[in-house]
């Protein structure tokens, strides 16, 4: 018993000085689920939102003061004409657009029915039916309160329709989501474990002393899985059209660049990887715990960033798929061009300029 009592002293030792097992055991657990309580949430917060007020009476007024000031939403543009909604939704920040009818507060009174149309970017179509459900909520509490003693009730009916997503089919959510998490984690992991592999085999000193330049070994290690990863691409979009009748409105062209700058993204973040990894498995972890977890849960696939504390929202910036998804669904689904997608390319190219700096850096300082 007491040789067994100090073979469990030792491996507890063993234990407390290894401070990546250290971290496995207490500091993920705690991340975790720190990033799903805060993540993963079904309330609504700050969801911007447009007026198209063509009645401007009181009761357009009362109705938009307390959508505003009920903390769900926040009205953020007030539009002149129908024509400009199309165009508020595709630059992507509204998500709902309010069109009040003419003369709504004489039809309110006199004819007891005034109506009110809710226009909702159903793109992310679990948080569009929520944005509908709390408006007609609001709405409906409103009609309570100004019948209060009346025999014959006012009633306001809300008429909605679907932006971009009419049948509101989850699926248009996760084709892109998806193909930017396979992408992402295909190209950078298995890029960082293939040099991983070299290095820890032994194998790299022997490229490097051969008369391949630094840059052409890189290039020979990535070409593979950028032309496989361009593949894999091909498939999901084909897969997206043909099996799930997701569309592709805008150019096709223009998808696959914004995929091929995607690709060499995750292959220029796993060389950096690769550079700072000893092993294969230190390169699986790393990857897997800096790039699985956030891809999911902070680049808006799956959860809606406005819904997350401010310092979340801070670290999303961070996170290539959030652009990338921002991309294809401007491109798929709203058919928008190069015009609407210009700022979120140009950070995907400064992500990878930056990486690919890195990497040669720390490349120098290993040959060094």
């Amino acid at each position: 018993m007491k040789r067994f009592i100090g073979f469990l002293k030792k491996e507890f030792y063993h234990i407390f000085r290894d401070k990546r097992s250290m971290l496995i055991l207490f500091g993920m657990p705690i991340v975790q689920l720190l990033l799903f309580g805060f993540v993963i949430t079904n309330d609504l917060k700050d969801v911007k939102m447009a007026v198209l007020d063509h009645s401007k009476d009181e009761y357009t007024s009362e109705i938009i003061n307390k959508i505003s000031s009920s903390g769900y939403f926040k009205l953020v543009e007030n539009l002149d004409g129908i024509n400009q909604v199309d165009a508020a939704f595709r630059k992507g920040e509204i998500k709902v657009v309010l069109v009040f009818e003419s003369e709504f507060g004489k039809n309110l009174v006199k004819g007891s029915k005034a109506s009110v149309q809710i226009l909702t970017d159903a793109s992310e179509p679990n948080m569009a039916s929520l944005e509908v459900n709390y408006l007609q909520g609001i709405l409906q509490n409103y009609n309570i309160e100004i019948n209060r003693g009346k025999t014959i009730p006012n009633q306001i009916i809300p008429q909605t329709r679907m932006y971009f997503n009419p049948d509101m089919e989850s699926v248009y959510m996760f084709v892109p989501g998806i193909m930017a998490t396979i992408l992402m984690l295909v190209s950078a992991m298995m890029t960082s474990i293939s040099i991983a592999r070299e290095k820890e085999m032994g194998t790299m000193e022997i490229l490097l002393v051969s008369p391949l330049l630094p840059w052409q070994i890189i290039l020979g290690k990535v070409t593979p899985y950028l032309i496989l990863s361009f593949i894999n691409a091909l498939v999901i979009v084909g897969m997206g059209y043909f099996v799930f009748g997701v569309p592709v409105l805008g150019s096709f062209a223009l998808l696959m660049a914004e995929s091929v700058l995607f690709i060499l993204l995750a292959l220029s973040l796993g060389i950096f990887i690769s550079t700072v990894s000893d092993s294969q498995q230190v390169a699986m972890m790393l990857s897997m715990f800096a790039l699985m977890l956030p891809t999911i849960l902070l680049s808006g696939f799956i959860f809606p960033l406005r819904n997350m504390p401010l310092p979340l929202q801070a670290i999303s910036h961070i996170i290539p798929p959030r652009w990338f998804i921002v991309i294809i669904k401007n491109i798929m689904l709203k058919g928008t061009g190069f015009e609407f997608v210009w700022k979120e390319t140009l950070i995907l190219i400064g992500m990878t300029a930056g990486f690919i700096g890195l990497s040669v850096k720390k490349f120098k300082i290993r040959l060094e």
